[in-house]
């Protein structure tokens, strides 16, 4: 198996998804490796970024961008707690899963729970961990406490919705037109909010008070705007940046609020928790037997279509979770 050369979507020049090509990369397998023949694998943001060369892990080109798969496991080592022929979900790492066969290591590999799909269950690897890695743990989400969830007609958005549901909050839910609220409303958000009157909407709904939570995968103006809106010892989520711009905080809107602004990278937290894949994989399975988390497919390509995926994320053309099929 060692050097073995696998069908690939390779970044070699780092100058956005028209770069990507079809080749072949050597897949060399660590010993205490899972070693996963993919089936899909999941269109993330941060893929987007490894092809502009915008991400902050820099991989040396030839490489495939790809955070996430879900496949049928080949080959694993002994008390890996998977086994060949298994359905599984696995992270990569910062690439790699743009390719016909993975190898990563065994505590990034979580079963798909019950008899969930391969377009589904790669979804629950990037953007529904962390949702809730960021609104159970770094957000200490409470039953009953109120979530504002930006950008929640995407993959990212969708998961933090169904999510925050499973876990009792109300949700709020701001999407940019009425096509993409009923995204939302499918995912499971009862109360969604056009972009174009948010802030008064917000108001509105919660009675002057604000909400509790927000989720904020946007950035920008929408960060700026959102912690005006938040209750005494609420939190806001930094998720990421999809608006361009990082918004800067000025301190003295969270001294004299009392409120959280709490940094969510749960790719990058991976390595000084090397259970929490595992850990929170098993509280996804428990609300996705529970009918709480669904991932929602809204488009699929063949591999040599990914850079369309790509462009059509950039643009923001896409609703839920975007896949590539492999097999």
């Amino acid at each position: 198996m060692r050097g073995e050369d696998v069908r690939s979507l390779i970044v070699s020049e780092p100058t956005g998804p028209d770069a990507l090509r079809i080749g072949s990369l050597s897949l060399s397998p660590a010993p205490d490796d899972v070693v996963i023949d993919v089936h899909t694998a999941g269109v993330t943001f941060p893929d987007l970024l490894l092809t502009h060369g915008r991400y902050q892990v820099k991989p040396e080109p030839p490489f495939a961008p790809g955070l996430e798969v879900a496949g049928i496991v080949r080959s694993a080592p002994a008390g890996a707690g998977v086994a060949p022929g298994d359905r599984v979900i696995a992270f990569t790492g910062h690439g790699g899963g743009y390719a016909e066969t993975v190898a990563v290591p065994a505590q990034h590999v979580v079963p798909v729970p019950g008899t969930m799909g391969f377009d589904e269950a790669v979804g629950l690897m990037v953007n529904y961990q962390t949702a809730y890695f960021g609104l159970a743990e770094r957000g200490r989400l409470r039953a009953g406490e109120t979530v504002l969830v930006h950008g929640a007609a995407g993959g990212v958005g969708t998961a933090a919705v169904q999510i925050a549901r499973g876990l009792g909050a109300r949700v709020l839910a701001v999407v940019s037109d009425e096509g993409k609220a009923g995204i939302a409303r499918e995912a499971g958000a009862e109360e969604v909010v056009l972009v174009g009157d948010w802030i008064d909407e917000v108001g509105e709904r919660t009675a002057g008070e604000g909400v509790d939570l927000v989720y904020d995968p946007v950035g920008g103006d929408r960060f700026d705007a959102s912690l005006r809106l938040i209750r005494p010892q609420g939190r806001i989520l930094v998720i990421g940046f999809a608006e361009g711009r990082i918004p800067q905080i000025a301190a003295n809107r969270l001294l004299l609020r009392n409120i959280d602004a709490v940094g969510v990278a749960w790719g990058h937290y991976v390595p000084h928790d090397p259970a929490l894949i595992r850990r929170v994989g098993g509280k996804l399975n428990e609300l996705a037997q529970a009918g709480h988390v669904r991932p929602l497919v809204g488009a699929t390509y063949a591999l040599e279509d990914g850079a369309q995926a790509l462009k059509d994320l950039e643009a923001r053309k896409t609703v839920g979770k975007s896949v590539l099929r492999l097999r």
